[in-house]
């Protein structure tokens, strides 16, 4: 009788735990979300060390600044064309860390933004349709939080710390791909 209660408990907690994670802001892995934008595409990894001529033009188009040398990113490719390229950029909110999964398209347009961590409480986490605002754009003037981009109530740090991290990317990308002209 014990032994079958202990095993209902457990497979009851093994069918919640999915529903746990995702009401508590479960967060998608990188290698998931990598095949999730990019299907069918190889992907390689890469580790690129920024010039400080290069974080200083980042610094310049973003308008925010750009605290490591060290860029994280993907390249996904189908036979030789390259899909797009991710990035991942980690930066505190309010006190803790969210790292972010920035996808973009070969054209250097946002394509989807992945939250693989977020240390804050889950009520400061931006949800997908708030995120989505940000598909298809590219980095220029409006792509600001009260501009392009809408705030989130009672979540303004995050959509603050969000909004750089897409900034930084995009110029990023511009600086990496050789598109790294005038300041927008």
């Amino acid at each position: 009788m014990v032994m079958r209660r202990v095993l209902t408990v457990v497979a009851l907690l093994w069918l919640l735990a999915p529903r746990v994670a995702l009401a508590q802001g479960g967060s998608i892995s990188r290698e998931e979300a990598l095949s999730g934008v990019f299907p069918g595409a190889v992907i390689k990894a890469e580790q690129v060390f920024l010039t400080k001529e290069q974080m200083s033009r980042i610094g310049e188009l973003a308008r925010v600044d750009v605290e490591s040398g060290l860029i994280a990113r993907y390249v996904a490719t189908k036979g030789d064309e390259v899909e797009g390229r991710a990035y991942v950029d980690t930066h505190i909110v309010r006190t803790k860390r969210e790292s972010l999964l920035i996808s973009l398209t070969a054209d250097g347009a946002v394509k989807r933004i992945d939250v693989t961590a977020f240390l804050e409480p889950s009520e400061y986490r931006a949800n997908g349709r708030w995120l989505r605002q940000y598909d298809n754009r590219h980095l220029d003037d409006d792509l600001q939080v009260r501009r392009a981009i809408r705030s989130i109530a009672g979540a303004t740090l995050t959509g603050s710390a969000t909004n750089a991290a897409v900034r930084r990317v995009l110029a990023t990308d511009q600086v990496l791909e050789g598109g790294g002209g005038a300041t927008p």
